[in-house]
């Protein structure tokens, strides 16, 4: 009897925090681009599931009227959806024409969807022929910081995005970490102490608000 072998479709691989964001080249809307293009810079790198669909307008519309406040923060902004470039254009230039928006960021064309796969915004549960709401977070080394994940039927919240660059950059600038619903002017949180001296000099610190010897905040 023939030997037969049980096919198990292998996981789709998706990026991890801390390591190096996945290598792309492609046609984009500003001519071809590499994630070496936005190296020294912050990149907020977002796929949405279709042009020419309400909810990635409205999401479009918004990213670009953010796009000043991102660039002040030496970040940059690369839409990506599973359409042809000229799909793109065609788009954009609705935007423009209906709602009197100029989308200035490039759009990656991912008609093969291996940009997509590679950054693990293909969910099959939510179609295999759509990129889901992801943005991915990568810092001027190429490094993936942070990643999130919304519904289809979310539009996503953009000065929320603004707010994880500025705890990003404050964290690395300060060797610090944010508290929940930080803003950037707020206290960060002191790295916890690691000995009992160290958490004894917590308390006596009198730049530190202090909690316990676990959590203190400082102003920066």
């Amino acid at each position: 009897m023939e030997n037969t072998e049980n096919i198990v479709k292998e996981e789709q691989k998706r990026p991890e925090l801390g390591k190096k964001a996945p290598y792309f080249k492609a046609n984009t809307t500003h001519g071809v681009k590499s994630i070496d293009d936005f190296k020294g810079k912050w990149l907020i790198f977002f796929s949405h599931p279709a042009d020419f669909t309400p909810v990635c307008t409205t999401e479009f519309v918004s990213f670009q009227e953010h796009y000043p406040e991102f660039q002040k923060r030496k970040t940059e902004l690369l839409g990506l959806s599973i359409d042809s470039i000229f799909s793109h254009i065609a788009w954009t230039r609705n935007i423009k024409e209906k709602l009197n928006v100029e989308i200035q960021f490039p759009i990656l064309e991912d008609l093969s969807m291996q940009v997509a796969r590679s950054y693990g915004m293909i969910h099959e549960n939510m179609g295999e022929t759509q990129a889901v709401r992801s943005v991915f977070f990568i810092d001027p080394n190429g490094i993936l910081r942070a990643m999130v994940y919304y519904p289809m039927s979310m539009g996503r919240n953009m000065s929320e995005f603004v707010r994880m660059i500025d705890a990003l950059q404050e964290s690395d600038k300060n060797q610090c970490a944010t508290p929940a619903n930080w803003q950037k002017g707020d206290k960060v949180i002191v790295p916890p102490a690691m000995t009992t001296q160290q958490a004894e000099d917590n308390f006596n610190n009198n730049d530190y608000e202090v909690t316990d010897w676990y959590l203190c905040k400082k102003s920066v």
